[in-house]
């Protein structure tokens, strides 16, 4: 039951992401309303780590899965993606780059501006 909860959790914001999506004309997808409103209510305290903590860890375990649907898209797709995989490819290793380099400099900066250099514990078990 207590997963169940969790889970439900979890599709409310989903679907309260997927409503801001349909109101709001801007080009975001609905995951990403959902997953900043499940943010903020997490920093501002509105739910605990440990109310999602469960299904939160079971997601991520299953997530290899999640994507076998798509790669099988994408090889049915494979006559139209052929001939401009070059184009393809460059881009995906370029964006890759970028996304690593800017990840990293803003972890740095943010240690740089608020760590202290002790980890802390966010899970109360």
């Amino acid at each position: 039951m207590k997963s169940m909860k969790q889970f439900a959790i979890i599709l409310m914001f989903s679907f309260i992401g997927e409503a801001l999506h349909a109101l709001i004309p801007l080009p975001v997808p609905a995951s990403i309303y959902g997953i900043i409103l499940l943010f903020l209510a997490l920093e501002r305290k509105w739910i605990e780590l440990r109310d999602i903590h469960g299904i939160v860890v079971f997601l991520i375990q299953i997530m290899p899965i999640l994507f076998v649907p798509a790669a099988v898209g994408l090889i049915k797709s494979w006559p139209i993606l052929k001939p401009a995989i070059v184009p393809y490819l460059v881009i995906t290793v370029l964006s890759t780059i970028a996304v690593m380099a800017v990840t990293g400099r803003v972890t740095q900066m943010i240690l740089r501006l608020g760590g202290d250099g002790q980890e802390k514990q966010y899970i109360r078990k």
